[in-house]
């Protein structure tokens, strides 16, 4: 006798639907679990096995052929422990059904007590479900309120497999997990950093305030101690609040990998992700035998900090150049190929040579000028051409550091960066553009108006200043959203003039 439940397999952000098979055969009692499962799937025989005997049922004494189709998808992960126990159950004949199993889409892992574990990517299971009109999703107690983020889908929450069982034999059911509000403020914590606290520096904090109001990139270069890490780690404080979509979609991300906060059903706050410089080009970007999300993904629609951004080894800072230029990753493999999200803005903070005072006027460098050519060559030309704003950032003298009172707070500066984002919202209505940033060359030219004056400004500068065709577009996105915060249509010589000056310090 054979019994079929439906899963679901995660790849990359998207989901499939898995047909988990059991068929009881006559021979010597084994379980073969077949269909690309990786370790972790195959060790699921074990957990089944003491999970079903341990809930006080007859796990049987047979042959017992589980299938995971698609044969042709890698099943990884403790998944599919749920419906593997319940199609051997029902192959079996222990359990006797009086509902549609085709209607359900089942996913946890089980102890060997028969509870259920939480999993990973339930978000996207979930929205699956609800594409594919399954009547419900049932998911360990501890998803449910991640399944619940999907509106207009019936969630329910199980302890264990006693529990699931009973529901699906009409002798208990299982309560409905209700709506998840996107408003609750999951995960919310209050940064120790601001504006505020940020004595001086007021051009590094005005570039900080454009890139915040477009989406874009920024280099800050300076001496050590001159505040760097500090202005970067403030600049999550001035985004706005991240909206209904953008929640969801960065929370599918961190559902895909397991990185969901305990207790946290949903990320409300914009991510800030600080990797070290030894990282590998795989936790950068993504991949690995079984693909997954990178940082680049994991900062989706906030800030990814690359502190002492040349002692990144150069292979790793190359492979930023695609989601930079595309706002996603592609990561290719003999299976097929799997396109990430990676909309963030990159800070990144370098010191301007090796021993890191080049710069500045009051301690010599002891670099020698082959030391300070290779140190720049550590960061190619094109990835800087990439990068929208670049910012010196001095030493403070003592006078600036213990001045009174306290600087313009985060707060104040946040609400010039909403209403620049909310003149976006408005221009890109109907279409998938988000910020300044994201625009193409012939959105470009259709949203960024120049008076003749401006234009004429940015002409001759392309030409002194050596600008490549992509500079040149970039410096028109920064001018419309300096303009934004001016809440200017046109856009004037005062704003392309501020934007050029952001380029004079592209190789400094």
């Amino acid at each position: 006798m054979s019994a079929k439940v439906y899963s679901a397999a995660v790849v990359g952000l998207d989901s499939t639907v898995v047909e988990v098979e059991a068929d009881i055969g006559r021979s010597l009692p084994n379980i073969l679990v077949v269909g690309l499962p990786d370790t972790s799937v195959q060790e699921a025989k074990e957990r089944v096995r003491a999970a079903i005997k341990n809930s006080g049922l007859k796990f049987p004494a047979t042959r017992i052929t589980v299938n995971l189709a698609p044969g042709n998808v890698k099943k990884a992960g403790p998944v599919y422990d749920l419906p593997v126990a319940l199609a051997i159950l029902i192959a079996s004949g222990e359990l006797k059904l009086n509902t549609d199993l085709g209607r359900f889409l089942f996913l946890g892992e089980l102890a060997l007590d028969g509870t259920l574990r939480p999993v990973s990517g339930v978000l996207s299971a979930a929205l699956l479900a609800k594409a594919l009109d399954f009547g419900a999703i049932i998911v360990p107690q501890g998803n449910a309120a991640e399944a619940a983020l999907v509106d207009d889908l019936v969630v329910y929450g199980a302890e264990s497999l006693m529990g699931v069982v009973k529901h699906l034999i009409g002798e208990a059911e299982l309560s409905a997990a209700p709506p998840t509000a996107y408003d609750l403020g999951y995960n919310i914590r209050r940064s120790p950093y601001d504006f505020a606290y940020v004595q001086g520096q007021d051009h590094v904090k005005r570039a900080l305030e454009i890139a915040a109001a477009g989406g874009h990139n920024v280099r800050l270069t300076g001496p050590p101690g001159a505040g760097k890490t500090l202005l970067a780690r403030s600049l999550v404080t001035i985004l706005p609040p991240l909206s209904k979509e953008e929640m969801l979609e960065v929370t599918r991300i961190y559902s895909s990998i397991g990185a969901l906060p305990d207790g946290a059903p949903l990320i409300a706050e914009r991510p800030f992700r600080s990797p070290h410089h030894t990282s590998s080009h795989v936790a950068l970007v993504g991949g690995g035998a079984i693909p997954r999300a990178g940082e680049v993904s994991l900062a989706h629609r906030g800030v990814l900090f690359l502190d002492e951004f040349p002692e990144f080894p150069r292979h790793v800072l190359e492979a930023l150049r695609q989601p930079l230029e595309d706002g996603t990753v592609s990561i290719s493999r003999a299976a097929g190929t799997m396109n990430l999200p990676a909309r963030f803005m990159l800070v990144a903070a370098e010191n301007p040579c090796p021993c890191g005072y080049a710069t500045d006027p009051e301690q010599p460098c002891t670099c020698t000028p082959s030391q300070l050519l290779q140190y720049r060559r550590r960061v190619s030309g094109p990835l800087l051409d990439r990068i929208d704003l670049h910012v010196s950032t001095p030493r403070l003298t003592v006078e600036e550091l213990s001045s009174e009172p306290l600087a313009e707070p985060s707060e104040a500066v946040r609400a010039r960066v909403t209403t620049a984002r909310g003149h976006q919202h408005e221009r890109f209505r109907g279409t998938s553009l988000v910020t300044n940033a994201e625009m193409s060359s012939e959105q470009v030219r259709r949203w960024c108006h120049l008076e003749s004056a401006a234009s004429s400004l940015l002409y001759s500068a392309v030409d002194r200043l050596h600008l490549s065709a992509r500079a040149y577009y970039r410096v028109l996105k920064i001018s419309r959203t300096i303009a934004d915060l001016d809440e200017s249509e046109p856009v004037a010589v005062q704003h392309v003039a501020e934007a050029l000056q952001y380029r004079s310090e592209d190789r400094a």
